[in-house]
């Protein structure tokens, strides 16, 4: 595939990096610190290097691109595969380039988008295309709905992807009317819409398998599969669902916790380093119903927390420890730094802020 589609890749692999030049022709405009990262609710809640965003990030999804474009070459069904289904193999990256480091860049020259609408556009609109040209994909190990009764039997794999070619259609239409929801509603809806371009081709599949079975239509070949795939097949199975369970549970799930030890507390955010504090260094405290984060520059960010080096246009670089929906805070100034730390909501932080003030004054 390489030797045949040798001017495609190269010429695709300019496109991925074109964003790079674009970057090297207007340096000298660019913010030291360009926002890369966006939160759950829209805003910028992390920033990067313009060294970073302007090399780093495309040199990121060339590897990625090329690394998806070694896999499904050395998958031998592909030697024959339909040319429009392939051609979406070697378009999606150089496409996720300029989009991504569209809107980066778009941000940093003072443009004001909407990002927590413009993901479910690009995938919705992603959608569409690549549900259009699925029933086309012939079968294979790398590419389409990769399950036993549609490896097993070509009209399975047929009529599989058939409907799930439609199922992404509609799951893409799903995606992009959700543009029109409020902000709240919009992420929790979009992951929502995913489950029928997912779940119900596998499902259709099965019944599919089934009703063969009582039609006396099923014949299943042999898998023929040489070792790079079987071991892959391995590692897919093995990771895969590790990555999800890992995504899950650092968006989903932990909280930020206060230990009060006699001298000293100890803030604790999950997934993020612990932080101990003695009362007689703190400087001053305050409670405020509602504070601006800024921007995060190091540390993690998911559907429940913010934790880590933040910086916002009062205090510059502090340290938050946050539930990301409570917008109250315990503002400390510790050795002349400042601390910033909340509860999971404006009554819990109001008893942070009480406990702290009762001990420093013991203090």
């Amino acid at each position: 595939m390489w030797k045949q589609n040798k001017w495609k890749i190269i010429i695709l692999s300019l496109i991925t990096l074109l964003p790079m030049l674009f970057g090297i022709i207007v340096w000298d405009k660019l913010p030291a610190q360009m926002s890369t990262h966006w939160g759950i609710d829209g805003a910028v809640d992390g920033k990067s290097s313009a060294a970073c965003a302007v090399f780093i990030l495309p040199l990121i999804l060339l590897a990625v691109d090329w690394l998806c474009l070694w896999g499904t070459s050395f998958d031998s069904k592909n030697k024959n595969q339909n040319k429009k289904a392939m051609n979406l193999i070697f378009w999606i990256m150089p496409v996720l380039s300029l989009f991504s480091n569209g809107v980066i860049y778009a941000t940093a020259f003072g443009m004001k988008l909407d990002v927590i609408r413009l993901m479910p556009l690009l995938l919705g609109l992603m959608f569409v295309f690549i549900g259009n040209y699925m029933p086309k994909c012939k079968q294979n190990f790398t590419l389409g709905i990769k399950i036993k009764w549609t490896l097993e039997n070509e009209e399975n794999w047929n009529a599989t992807h058939r409907f799930a070619g439609k199922a992404w259609v509609l799951g893409g239409l799903l995606l992009l009317l959700c543009t029109l929801l409020p902000t709240k509603l919009l992420v929790y809806i979009s992951l929502f819409a995913l489950i029928p371009i997912v779940f119900i081709p596998v499902i259709y599949s099965y019944i599919y398998y089934r009703k063969q079975l009582r039609a006396g239509t099923y014949h299943a070949k042999e898998i023929i599969e040489d070792a790079w795939q079987k071991k892959s097949k391995k590692v897919t199975y093995v990771l895969l669902p590790l990555i999800l369970i890992f995504v899950c549970v650092v968006m989903f799930t932990g909280e930020v916790k206060l230990d009060y030890k006699k001298d000293s507390f100890t803030v604790d955010a999950s997934f993020w380093s612990k932080l101990t504090v003695e009362y007689d260094a703190i400087d001053s405290m305050e409670f405020r119903e509602n504070f601006d984060r800024g921007v995060r520059t190091n540390g993690i960010g998911s559907a429940k927390l913010l934790a880590g080096s933040f910086k916002n246009d009062e205090f510059g670089n502090y340290t938050l420890y946050s539930h990301l929906k409570c917008k109250a805070a315990v503002i400390l100034k510790v050795d002349d730094k400042i601390l910033v730390i909340n509860g999971k909501d404006m009554e819990s932080t109001k008893t942070i802020y009480q406990e702290l003030a009762t001990r420093h004054k013991e203090k």
